[in-house]
């Protein structure tokens, strides 16, 4: 017998062997009895479809769904009575559990109401390119109202209203497709989240003077410390002093500070006498 043939019955032989071996490995997997694992299931009612802020939700959109016991988020329902002709104030993702605090309360219906916190107002302004920041102010951002005003014989702009919530801009209220998106919404209507209070305040800049959008970052919180811009600090000036005020007979009444003192100039004067020279100054 040559190599070249004791080489192949080699071959062969080791073929079959790890053949033989493979099919015992198979038989043996398989007489391994199966071992079911339970999970403790219960329920929960999900979306059916992804589920915009205001919309109502009804018995077409949700359908009870199977979820682990051990896993069941909080504030979820489990019967679809509990959820059906409630407006939704978050938006919901497709086989995402509805929750109480996506939910509006029963009898408060949908659209923009139910999404308005309790203590808190919606109040509209006027808003274009300029003023809207060329139509980046989308719901859910947080922004500054500046109003500017003439004041006596000035004019000053100052923040009117710090970090409060853009709820809707034109009738657009879908917070999370808007800030996924990051365009531009064209509007001429902007609406704000503000406490009682504050409503007045715009309501008031609005009517008065001249108001501005300033954008915040959406992690920037912080409380908006400042007196004001007057006119004249734009070239370098000072505030304008504020008036005086005294009493008479009980009654306030405001007059105009007084001028501020002249100030002295000091003048050199040259003297020559002869061949003397000498320098004096004059006030």
């Amino acid at each position: 017998m040559d190599r070249n043939t004791r080489t192949l019955v080699v071959l062969l032989v080791a073929i079959a062997m790890a053949g033989v071996a493979s099919y015992g490995v198979y038989v043996a997997v398989r007489s391994i009895p199966e071992r079911k694992v339970e999970v403790a299931t219960a329920h929960a009612v999900v979306a059916i479809r992804p589920l915009t802020v205001g919309t109502l939700v009804t018995k077409d959109d949700v359908r009870v769904a199977p979820w682990p016991a051990a896993a069941m988020v909080p504030g979820s329902f489990t019967s679809i009575d509990q959820v059906a002709n409630r407006g939704l104030v978050a938006s919901v993702a497709e086989n995402e559990p509805l929750t109480e605090t996506k939910l509006a309360k029963a009898g408060t219906g949908a659209g923009l109401p139910p999404t308005i916190t309790e203590g808190m107002r919606a109040v509209s302004i006027r808003v274009n390119e300029v003023v809207g920041v060329a139509g980046f102010v989308v719901p859910g951002n947080h922004v500054d109202v500046l109003v500017s005003l003439k004041q006596n014989e000035d004019t000053v702009t100052r923040v009117v209203v710090g970090d409060v919530q853009v709820l809707t801009a034109g009738t657009r209220y879908d917070q999370e497709s808007a800030q996924k998106e990051g365009k531009p919404i064209p509007t001429t209507v902007v609406t704000l989240l503000v406490t009682p209070e504050d409503a007045e305040k715009v309501t008031l800049a609005a009517d008065e003077g001249r108001i501005m959008l300033t954008l915040r970052n959406p992690g920037d919180h912080a409380a908006v410390i400042s007196p004001g811009v007057h006119k004249g600090q734009l070239l370098g000036g000072t505030a304008s002093p504020p008036p005086v005020v005294r009493v008479v007979e009980g009654r306030k009444v405001a007059r105009a500070a007084p001028p501020p003192p002249p100030v002295s100039r000091i003048y050199t004067v040259e003297t020559i006498r002869a061949a003397k020279r000498s320098e004096e100054t004059v006030r």
